[in-house]
């Protein structure tokens, strides 16, 4: 099966090659992570239109920090989230919950699991409870009109569904981006 089949070994070579990374490696990675998922995320705001198709794309350095390190992880998520403070402070109401939560998530899976499921499992989770939380907890219309206030089995269905698909496609472009560049990292 598919999704039971053990990740690629390009990505366990990278994942073994980045955690000989010095201390000040790691730290300096973070950061430039955390800053690269900033200017991203605010892409959004300060880009209207556009600026939409590329704040998704915050979720990679969020990632990749995982990939260094969870310490590494962590200081990039949270960076990012600081710095958004600073840039787009509209932008930091939903970035921790959704673009940022499932780069940590994927992050997370990518360190400690081994098999597809399991990592599209957890990433998807993450954003789906991050999702949730923004809608049910603090009322906040993160999908605009489409869901209402209140909870609804169907809409926590069609949320889950949907961070299902959403998860395993940066799954693939992950395990791709690895394949590719596994050779190449210092």
């Amino acid at each position: 099966m598919y999704f039971l089949k053990e990740i690629n070994e390009d990505i366990r070579r990278a994942q073994i090659k980045i955690s000989t990374y010095t201390a000040v490696r790691k730290l300096v990675l973070g950061a430039l992570f955390a800053g690269i998922a900033a200017v991203l995320q605010s892409a959004g705001g300060v880009l209207p239109g556009v600026g939409y198709f590329i704040s998704p794309f915050a979720t990679a350095p969020i990632l990749f920090g995982f990939t260094v390190s969870l310490w590494t992880g962590a200081l990039s998520y949270f960076v990012a989230c600081l710095l958004l403070l600073v840039l787009q402070p509209s932008e930091l109401f939903v970035y921790p919950f959704t673009t940022g939560l499932l780069g940590a998530g994927l992050g997370i899976a990518f360190a400690l699991c081994r098999r597809r499921l399991a990592i599209i499992s957890i990433g998807a989770a993450f954003l789906t409870a991050g999702i949730l939380i923004l809608l049910y907890a603090f009322r906040f219309p993160v999908l605009g009109p489409l869901v209402s206030g209140s909870f609804s089995p169907a809409a926590a269905g069609g949320i889950m569904l949907f961070s299902l698909l959403y998860a395993w496609m940066w799954v693939e472009s992950v395990i791709f981006f690895f394949k590719k560049t596994a050779d190449i990292i210092p």
